[in-house]
């Protein structure tokens, strides 16, 4: 059973990671946010499948919370974001896929080896998941980076956050009163996020980060 458990747990944090990097490949924004409702899905399923192993029914709620939010409601809204803004839906990288696949996948590598050196007395079946985890925070902060797009910056940001939480149910959970406050603060920040697009597109007819930098060197 302990084997299963492992197996079971690294195949779904690794996914993750995988998943993370499809998301570096992705040019097109609908494309990017059907990955990202994948993304959150395998999450759902890997907290899920923590909280069978560690016996930790709070962790189904978290499980339940990123099923319903963001694999289901935050891509959709997004979706309809994008299709009311009528947002250009190829996404412009300030590097090319290439060299920024590379870096991706050196971070994963880098995580990797701090992880494990870090965390050596520590439970196997943690150490892999905190790996994990760390790889998806530092990929999703490299989706962020490399995206001039807005709205592919603000899923950048939600994927860092399933690295989070993953890192959270793997290291034993954490109090399901800081989930529930993390997931409404999750929430609230996709609604201000969503107004700030509106804004962004009524007053530069366009959701490109570098618009901002143009107006901002316009204004000086």
């Amino acid at each position: 059973m302990q084997s299963l458990a492992f197996d079971v747990s690294h195949t779904l944090a690794g996914g993750l990671v995988l998943i993370s990097l499809m998301m570096l490949y992705q040019d097109r924004l609908y494309s990017l946010l059907n990955v990202f409702a994948l993304h959150a899905l395998v999450l759902s399923l890997s907290v899920a499948w923590q909280a069978f192993i560690q016996d930790a029914p709070h962790l189904y709620v978290t499980a339940f919370i990123a099923l319903v939010f963001k694999a289901i409601v935050i891509p959709v809204a997004l979706h309809r974001i994008v299709k009311q803004l009528g947002i250009h839906r190829d996404i412009e990288s300030a590097v090319g896929i290439g060299p920024t696949m590379l870096a991706g996948m050196g971070l994963v590598a880098l995580s990797l080896v701090l992880m494990l050196r870090v965390t050596s007395d520590a439970d196997p079946l943690a150490r892999e998941d905190l790996a994990f985890a760390l790889s998806v925070v530092l990929l999703g902060l490299l989706v962020m980076v490399t995206r001039r797009n807005a709205v592919s910056q603000v899923v950048g940001f939600m994927s860092l956050e399933n690295g989070l939480v993953l890192a959270a149910a793997g290291a034993k959970g954490m109090p399901l009163v800081v989930e529930i406050s993390v997931a409404f603060s999750i929430l609230i920040a996709f609604i201000v996020i969503g107004i700030f697009l509106f804004r962004i597109r009524e007053r530069f007819d366009s959701v490109d980060v570098s618009a901002l930098d143009d107006f901002r060197g316009e204004r000086r």
